[in-house]
């Protein structure tokens, strides 16, 4: 158990925000929290209901605060995610509500997302469908910033769906162009039979760490195992995703499937095998690490009998 530092006998007068976060960051890093000054600035600014940019200019922490913010520290020193605590997750331009049961949006999966923005802005009024949508993160950041496009989720937990309709709603609340949310299992061979020959951008962060990989405690005890794990090599569900992706594409539409960074050959391998791909590009994120692969469905709608080589880009 963390045991936090006593603050001065109550009734001694209010704590400064930049005693508090001191006090905070000491405790988190003990216990272990990578970037613990800065999750300490981010829970007391949460606890004062200010921006983190502002918290040098918030006042006193009351006594109360003081102990709703020593509770929030013992629960992420136990590792907690940071995002369970305040119940938002940043990505891209947007804040999404996550908590027990959905996925945590990583930063990294914020490259896929753009690249599948860029992808689909020179197309005219594109249909984007995200599988594993969890969240929403990806169609949501998507159907933000592209007003003109058509954008289908599609999820199958019901506790995930309950979060990604949740966030769903409060982006339509907030003016942005309603997403289609499909609950459906992505590997099942006739998805989104309706949409065969019609997408042009399919996007996709599945369940890719291999089921005998160890992962950090905040992944292990929160992250729902079926949105972490894909089966012994992690390709479990990549697999009938490519195939299906493959089906549901039009001609010259583009695919992006995130994977583990110890799929940089395999995941564009399935791509390039189909036989249905041409330009299959491995793409590494900003630590030089293999992120995510990506396709075009071949212009003439076939499939080769052989695949086609691959490349690797840096973006």
């Amino acid at each position: 158990m963390t045991t936090l530092p006593q603050h001065p006998p109550e009734g001694t007068g209010p704590v400064r925000p930049s005693a508090a976060v001191a006090r905070a960051a000491r405790v988190l890093a003990a216990a272990g929290v990578g970037s613990a000054r800065v999750e300490a600035e981010l829970l007391a600014a949460y606890v004062l209901g200010v921006p983190r940019g502002r918290l040098a200019l918030a006042d006193d922490l009351t006594t109360e605060q003081v102990a709703r913010l020593d509770g929030l520290i013992r629960r992420r020193a136990a590792r907690e995610p940071l995002q369970h605590l305040t119940g938002r997750a940043g990505f891209r331009h947007l804040e999404l509500s996550v908590g027990p049961g959905v996925f945590v949006p990583r930063p990294e999966t914020e490259l896929l997302a753009g690249w599948g923005v860029e992808q689909a802005r020179g197309r005219l009024d594109p249909v984007v469908v995200d599988l594993c949508s969890g969240s929403g993160a990806i169609a949501l950041a998507v159907a933000q910033e592209l007003p003109r496009a058509r954008v289908i989720a599609v999820e199958r937990s019901p506790e995930a769906l309950a979060w990604l309709r949740r966030n769903a709603a409060e982006r339509a609340g907030a003016g942005d162009r309603p997403i289609e949310v499909v609950e459906a299992d992505v590997t099942a061979p006739d998805l989104l039979a309706e949409l065969v020959g019609s997408v042009d951008v399919l996007l996709c962060n599945p369940p890719y760490v291999p089921d005998d990989v160890v992962v950090p405690p905040e992944v292990a005890g929160h992250d729902p195992a079926e949105a972490v794990f894909g089966g012994a090599d992690g390709l479990a569900v990549i697999r009938p995703v490519v195939t299906r992706a493959a089906a549901l594409l039009r001609p010259g539409g583009v695919v992006g499937v995130e994977h583990d960074d110890t799929h940089g050959a395999a995941v564009p391998g399935l791509l390039a095998e189909d036989g249905g791909f041409s330009t299959v590009t491995e793409h590494l994120d900003l630590t030089g690490r293999p992120r995510y692969a990506t396709a075009s469905r071949r212009a003439d709608g076939q499939h080769a009998p052989i695949g086609v080589a691959w490349q690797t880009d840096s973006s």
